[in-house]
Formats: structure tokens, sequence, C-alpha cells
């Protein structure tokens, strides 16, 4: 923003003026206003006279004659009762307002040096004054005592009486603080006003207090009385009498003391030198002070101001700042003594100065004209300070304080000062998010009839597109800069002349801040069409920076943005991600989800740069999904709420491709509404992908509770196809690296699926949980198969016990089990038919006497012992039969040697020599043999301690 312009504003305007040539030096003047159309103006002279004047313009009305000579020193305003109170030569004078009726002296009181009438602010912060006892006689001013209440004695006795009279004040009289009210006579009942001003008055003395000598100024505020001598300032209590300094003025003083109550504060300036002190009623300075420039002749207040006059003239004071707003010069140099007035109150807007030759009327400019003037000085701050202080002070609506902050930033927007424009906007509560549609899109557009016209005061040009707006400026500061070279001078930003700005970074700031002011605006209660302009412009800001996850984040919200009016910016700018989320929020699923097919097609093919991988790479191992995983998942988004059967099916391909899990989701989804057919979606889905059928199939009989026996049969079918392979596929005997590969590839399949557990731990819970498949169907598919367990599974379910018994004993060797399907037989046979088989397993499998043992041990009371009996004689003659055979095959052993068969101990040439055959098939010469024994091989093996066991069918490794 511009350098401030030194404060400086028009708060006042000359209104007339009045000539006092023909009469005498004026000693002091005060003015009253009575009424909306007319306010009069009473006039002092250094002759004794009071003379009446009326503004609108100033005029003469009437005067009176207080004195001969002596100047009438002080005037005093009794607006409540239409008086006028004067001290003249030392005397108080009475007279009626508009000095119809002759003056009045107050008696019995002379040597008054100065008054004051007392302030009240409120009833709880002033303390009720009592009049003396001892006034009690039967003299008509004495009963008026009692009438009125009684008070404090010297010696301290009370009275029961109150003063409750308004006009009461403080009179200093040499070293003598004199306290007294101003009481009429004869009050009766049902006078009206007329009558009541045309009785008497008197003064009734309520208090004295000792006071200091030389008192030149007084003011009464509350229970606090400050005066003010040449030695300085000091507070009296009108209900103590206790008193105390609270400034003393420099020995050599430049000016005299003086007192100026403060209306609107409720607060006293005292006027030390040239600086003027606020202090509250106990004397103690609040606020900041106030540096004048010079010794002023008189003090005036005008609502916010404080108003000094001096030399022939007048200055104009902020009391926020304390600075010298305006001034005015209203006679030469040396023109005399001059004094200024302002209404009772502060609140008015006249303000009247009088020298001794005439009398200037100001009147006070109305509180836009001062605003425009300071706008059009671009003291944008000086201007919202203003607004502010009038606010504060109940002088200007908010409204217009929102107003001004709208006019402000209108200002600045035309000044190339986008952020403090936008600031200012904000700070409007009044000001529409329309009102800078303008800037973004030229009218005529959609939202150009929602700007209001004609609002503001024409201090800144039509609004314009931010294009036109940073050209104009910029062209403003070349014609400035020309302008400077000149020698003229131009209102712009000095910063600006020094340092040009870059026309795309003033750009870019614009957008930004308009950005800015339209998010915040996002957030408050707007009407629908406003939302939608707010929205859809947003979005053409944000793809003019090209801020994509702006653009992006905005769509994929709940927002207002008009579709038609975005669909070929997107497009032609090949924002199709940010169209397909705004096409998925407005509900036109299926141009959404065409858009994330051609994305997901794209990226796969190579046509785009996926970002999202390239973001990948450089993070490392950081998992991120891909451009095409994301384009799946958002169109799985939409797909999940979609009750569309052909919609959901026709794209369910293309997901299932991307991410099967993602199909998943979209078919078991309970986000829709209606469900889809179970047939047709079995029907669509690739038969390649089993996974995504197992677990639809799946979630239709364990989450659907479905009871078709197609899908509990088609889904067990499914599972134990794919456990087949499973196995077949881990049992395949390969060389070392092809077995290698091979488990690098079962890992990588395991962690590809998305489904938890294995397949033939699934295949086996469905066997044993459901009843509603064909179990024969199934069989016959793993017939072939080792899945042993499934087939005992659905051999039980088909009741073929001795089947179950065969697998659980005999091919899977799960004693457990056998035993307990057993126990669910619940036949004692059941438990010898088991014994039967592991003693005798046929097919060329030895006994198994360690399951036959554990089997007795655990179910022996469940056998019959003959039966028992009998299996073990058979199984002692099949041993026997078993050994006799054994050693038969031992003695009827053939070795064949020939000329190059070798001893194994000496290895000479056996030949035709003798030689012997150990157990272990070791043969060595007869010579060897005796040395070696019969017992003891080759091998070292001695046969007795370590006997050598021949296979044989009972026998077993």
């Amino acid at each position: 923003m511009a350098k401030p312009i030194p404060p400086h504003r028009t708060l006042l305007q000359p209104h007339s003026t009045f000539d006092l040539s023909s009469y005498s030096p004026t000693s002091s003047i005060q003015s009253l206003s009575l009424s909306h159309s007319q306010t009069l103006i009473y006039l002092a002279t250094s002759s004794g006279s009071l003379f009446l004047l009326s503004t609108n313009p100033i005029s003469f009305l009437r005067s009176v004659s207080v004195t001969d000579s002596s100047p009438i020193e002080s005037i005093l305003l009794l607006s409540d009762i239409g008086k006028v109170l004067l001290l003249c030569d030392g005397s108080l004078f009475l007279v009626d307002s508009l000095l119809s009726h002759p003056v009045k002296k107050l008696t019995f009181l002379k040597g008054v040096s100065a008054i004051s009438k007392r302030i009240r602010t409120g009833e709880a912060d002033c303390t009720d004054l009592v009049l003396p006892a001892n006034l009690e006689s039967s003299t008509p001013s004495q009963r008026l005592f009692n009438k009125l209440g009684g008070g404090l004695k010297a010696n301290g006795v009370k009275s029961n009486h109150t003063v409750q009279g308004n006009n009461v004040f403080a009179l200093v009289i040499g070293r003598k603080l004199i306290l007294v009210e101003l009481v009429f006579t004869d009050n009766r009942v049902g006078e009206t006003d007329k009558e009541v001003d045309s009785l008497n008055g008197s003064l009734l003395i309520l208090k004295e207090i000792q006071c200091i000598d030389g008192v030149k100024t007084v003011v009464w505020l509350n229970d606090s009385i400050i005066v003010g001598t040449v030695k300085g300032y000091s507070l009296y209590s009108c209900v103590t009498g206790q008193s105390g300094v609270i400034f003393t003025l420099p020995d050599v003083s430049s000016s005299p003391p003086q007192l100026k109550f403060l209306w609107k504060e409720k607060k006293v300036l005292m006027l030390v030198d040239v600086v003027g002190i606020v202090v509250d009623e106990h004397g103690q300075p609040v606020g900041g002070s106030l540096v004048f420039r010079g010794c002023p002749d008189s003090i005036g207040e005008l609502s916010s101001c404080v108003v000094l006059v001096r030399d022939g003239k007048m200055e104009v004071y902020s009391k926020r700042s304390g600075r010298c707003i305006q001034t005015f010069t209203f006679g030469s140099e040396g023109v005399g003594p001059c004094i200024v007035a302002n209404e009772e109150g502060g609140n008015g807007g006249l303000l009247v100065v009088a020298t001794p030759t005439k009398v200037i009327c100001y009147s006070k400019v109305p509180p836009e004209e001062q605003i425009k003037g300071l706008l059009r000085k671009k003291n944008f701050k000086e201007a919202i300070s203003l607004v502010e202080e009038l606010e504060s002070e109940g002088e200007m609506s908010n409204e217009m304080l929102s107003f001004v902050h709208a006019q402000v930033g209108f200002l600045l927007l035309f000044d190339l000062h986008f952020e403090e424009a936008v600031n200012h906007f904000l700070q409007s509560e009044t000001m529409q998010p329309s009102e800078v549609f303008s800037f973004i899109m030229r009218d005529p557009n959609r939202w150009s009839l929602l700007v209001p016209r004609n609002r503001y005061w024409g201090l800144h040009p039509p609004p314009a597109p931010l294009e036109e707006v940073v050209d104009d400026g910029l062209m403003a500061i070349q014609r400035a800069i020309f302008l400077r070279k000149a020698g003229v001078d131009a209102a712009v930003d000095d910063d600006f002349i020094l340092n040009p700005p870059n026309r795309s970074e003033l750009l870019e700031s614009a957008i930004k801040n308009i950005i800015r002011y339209l998010e915040i605006c996002r957030e408050k209660e707007l009407a629908l069409s406003v939302r939608e302009g707010v929205d859809t412009l947003l979005m053409y800001l944000y793809r003019a920076l090209d801020r994509v996850d702006d653009m992006e984040r905005l769509a994929s919200s709940v927002n207002n943005c008009i579709v038609e009016e975005l669909e070929t910016l997107l497009d032609d700018s090949g924002n199709l991600r940010t169209l397909a989320f705004l096409y998925a929020s407005k509900g036109m699923s299926s141009k959404a989800l065409a858009i994330w097919r051609i994305l997901a097609r794209n990226y796969s093919s190579g046509l785009w740069e996926d970002p999202v991988l390239e973001s990948d790479l450089h993070e490392g191992s950081k998992k991120i999904p891909s451009g095409k995983e994301i384009a799946a998942i958002e169109a799985s988004k939409i797909l999940e709420e979609l009750s569309d059967q052909d919609l959901v099916l026709q794209h369910l391909g293309w997901i299932a491709d991307i991410n099967p899990v993602l199909a998943v989701d979209v078919l078991t989804s309970k986000k829709r509404v209606n469900q889809l057919s179970p047939d047709e979606v079995i029907a669509a889905i690739d038969p390649k992908k089993v996974e995504i059928l197992q677990s639809y199939l799946q979630w239709l009989i364990e989450d659907q509770d479905s009871t078709d026996t197609q899908f509990h049969t088609l889904y067990a079918l499914s599972l134990a196809k794919s456990a087949i392979e499973s196995f077949t596929l881990e049992s395949v005997s390969v060389n070392p690296d092809d077995q290698r590969e091979h488990e690098a590839n079962v890992s990588d399949l395991s962690r590809n699926s998305f489904l938890q557990s294995p397949v033939r731990e699934r295949l086996q819970i469905f066997l044993l949980s459901s009843d509603l498949f064909d179990p024969e169907e199934v069989l016959d598919l793993i017939e072939g198969s080792e899945l042993w367990l499934e087939k005992a599974i659905l051999y039980r379910k088909l009741g073929q016990e001795t089947l179950v018994l065969q697998i659980l004993a005999l091919k899977l060797e799960d004693c457990e089990a056998a035993e307990q399907y057993c126990a669910e037989i619940g036949r004692p046979d059941a438990y010898m038919q088991l014994l039967d088989m592991y003693l005798d397993p046929q097919n060329g499998k030895e006994p198994m006497f360690k399951a036959a043992v554990r089997l007795l041990h655990n179910h022996g009371e469940s056998l019959d012992p003959l039966q028992v009996l009998e299996i073990v004689h058979n199984l002692s003659r099949a041993i026997d039969v078993d050994a006799r055979l054994a050693r038969l095959e031992e003695r009827s052993r053939n070795v064949q040697i020939n000329d190059e068969s070798l001893c194994d101990s000496c290895h000479a040439r056996l030949g035709t020599k003798l030689f012997a055959m150990y157990p272990d098939d070791t043969v060595v010469c007869y010579k060897c043999f005796r040395r070696l024994g019969e017992s003891t091989s080759v091998k070292g093996r001695n046969f007795k301690r370590d006997i050598l066991f021949k296979p044989g069918w009972l026998v077993t490794q």
C-alpha cells in the first residue's frame, strides 16, 4: 500500500460567520442545542452583556445587560430547567434561556473566582449530599431546607433529609470551596414549565471545604472536585473534604491551568504546558496524552476529537491517536484571545469559535464525506480507523463499517494490492462473493445478474477481469514514472515506482488472493446460485494456477459446481481426473466410470506417465498405489453405491484385472440399496478369476445366509478344484534349482492372494459346516486326488464308515481322529474294526503296532477279549511263519565267485579257495574268516551285540 499521507481529514467545515466589530470584546462563549432545527449561542462580552445568537445561519436574537463594565467570566447552561447561570464580577446571576426576563442576581455570595456544576455519571458513582441539621426554623427558606432534606452540620450531626436536585455547584471563594444547590421557592404542584421558569431561585449552601489559594479553574465530577492553580492541580473529596495533589506545574509554565470535562469519555482533560493529560475522577491518568503544538487559549470537544484555538488558529486532535487531523486559520496573527465552545454533551455536530471581532460557526462534515475524502487521498488506514471509531461510539452502523471495508478493498485491488484488498473484503460482513465474479469471468455470464450494482461511491473503476486490472495498473505505474521524471507528483505506490512489479507475479498474486476469499466464503451461508458461482469460479482459478490437488479436492467433495461450465475447460486441459470426480459428485456415474476406465487403460499401456509411480521410485520402498490402481479404486467407490446392475457388471472386468479385492468389494458392497442378481453376477465373473468367484459365493453363503444348494455346491466344487491344483503344484518333484524357483512362485502367489486362509483349510471348514452341497458331486471331483481328509469328510456325510476309518487310520494315520470317529459311531464293533485295520492293513502295508497298542490302552474296555486274543493268535502264527521263511531265505542264499573276486579283508584272489559270507553280505577267504571269527565281519560289526535284521512283512525300519 502507498505510504500514508500525513493524517489530515476534513472533520469540520465553516458554516456561517457573525461580525462582532460593533460589540465589545468577547470574554466567554457557550452553546446549547434546543431542537433539531435550531441551536442557540450565548455570547458574553467583556462589557458585561450577554448576547443570544441563533445559527442557521448565525443571526442576532436579543441581549441582556448583566453589569455595566465587568466581563462575564463563565456561562453555565442549566438545560433541564431552562436557565443560564452567569459568573460576573465575583457574583452569580440567573437568567432564563431565551433572555426574555430580567437578570436576577443571587445574593449573599461574593468573591467567586471559579464555578463548576456537579456532573454525575451514574447514581452508583455519587454520594448524596445532606443539609446541615441546625437550619430548622419557621422561615420559608428554612422550611425549604427541611423539605429538601437535612444534611451535615459542622459538628457532624446528620439530619434525615438528602439533596435530590441536579443543579449542584462548586464555588471557589478565596481559600474556600463552597458546595451549593440552586433551588426555587414556591414550587407548587401543577405549575406549568412556563410558570416555573418565571419563579425566583436562590442558592442553598451544602458544605464548605478548605481549599488552596489562587484557584483559576474547577471541575466537579461525581464525588471529586479537581481544581487548578498556577502551581498545579489538586483533588478534593466532596464527602470527606480530604485533598491531594494530582500534578505540580513547572515553575515557568507557558500556559495557565485549564480543565476541560470530556463528555464522551466522562473524564477530565488537564492542560500541563502543551500537553493534555486525561484523568479519571480520582485524578489517575487514563489512556494516552495529547501533545499540542502550542498553548491553547480555549479547549473544546467534538465527539471523538479535542479542539484547540490559539492565535487565530484552530487545531483538531483525535482523542484516540493523539494526532492533529485538521487545522483552520480564522484570524490573523495577534488577533487576540479566542474562545471555542461546543454543544453540551459533546455529541453535537456544531462548534463555535469567537474572536474579539467575529463569531464563526463550524459544522461537522458527515462521516461519509470524511471517509470519502480520506479514500480519495488513499489514506486507507485512516479511513478504516475513523469508521471503527465512529462505530464504537455509536455514530456509525456496523453495516457502514462493512461497506467501507468493501470500498477500501476495491480501491486496493485496483491499486494492485491484492492481499490487503482481500483482507478488507473478509472484514466486510455485507459484501457478497458475487461482487468479485466479474473479476474472474467476463460479463455477461451465468452470474452477471447476481452482482449488486451502484452500491459504492464511484471511487474505483467498474469490475474487469483480473488480467485487465493488472494491465491497467501497470500502465498507471508507467505513467506515474513518466510524470515523476517530469516533476509531476502522481498518487502511486512509491515501492511500485522504485521496483516495477512483474505482470505474471501480480496476476498470480491476484488469483491466489481471490481464491483465498472464495474459499472462506464457501463456509458462509449463501444462496444456492451464489454457492454455484463460488465453487465454479474457484475451479477456474485453480485451473489457472494449475493447482491440480485443489481441483480434485473441490471436485471430489460436496460442491455446487456447474458441470456444463467446466466440462470443456477440464477436458481440453487434460484434467480428466478432476472431471471424473466432478461427474461422480453430481451423480453422473456412467460418465465418471468411463473416464476412470480410460485412465486405467492409458496408464496400463504407457500412453501416460504415472506421476504416482515416479514419486514412488524417488521415495524408495514406500508402497503407493499406481495410477491405474487409483483409477480402479475411484471407480469401485462409485460402483459400490450403484444399483444399476448392467453398469456394475460392465466395469467389473477391468477393475478385477487391476485389483481383485476391489472387484469383490464392488460385488459385496452393503452401500447399494438393491443388491445384484447372484446368477447374473456369477455368469459375468471371468472363470479365470477363481478367487473373486469364491469370495462372492462365500459372501452369499455366510453374509447373505443363502440356502441355495446350487451356490453351496458351486462353492464346494470351486474350492475343491483349487485345492487339487494347489496340492499338485506343491507336490511336483523338481531339481533343486527348479525347486527354489517353484518355492518363490508359490510365495508370490500367496502374497498376491487376497484370501487370508489356505484353500484346503477353507474347503475343509466349508465341507464340515454346510449340509446344502452335493457331496457325491464333490467326491467325484476329488476321487483321484490326494485330498484324503476331504474324502473322509465327504464319505462321512454319505455314511461310509469303513471308508472313513480306512482313510483316517491307514491313509492319514491319524489315530486320534480315527478313535474319535469310532466314538461318534458309538458301536463297540467300530473299535474292533479299527484294531483289525491296524494289525492287518492290507495292500502290503506293515502292521501298525503302536497304533494298535494305543487303541488297546485307550479303549480296551470297548473291545471283545476273545476277538482280540484270536487276532493275537493269528498274529503270532504269522510272525512264526515269517521267521521260518526268513531263516530259509538266509540259508538258501547264493553267491557267485569268479577269477576276479577278491577277499573283502586281505583282497587276495579267491579263485578256488574256500571262503565265507557274513550276514552283511561281505565275502572273505577262509584264512581271514579264521582270523576274524564268525561273529565279527570285515567292517567291524559284531553280530552278537549288534543284531542284523533283514526286512520282512512284520519288520519295519
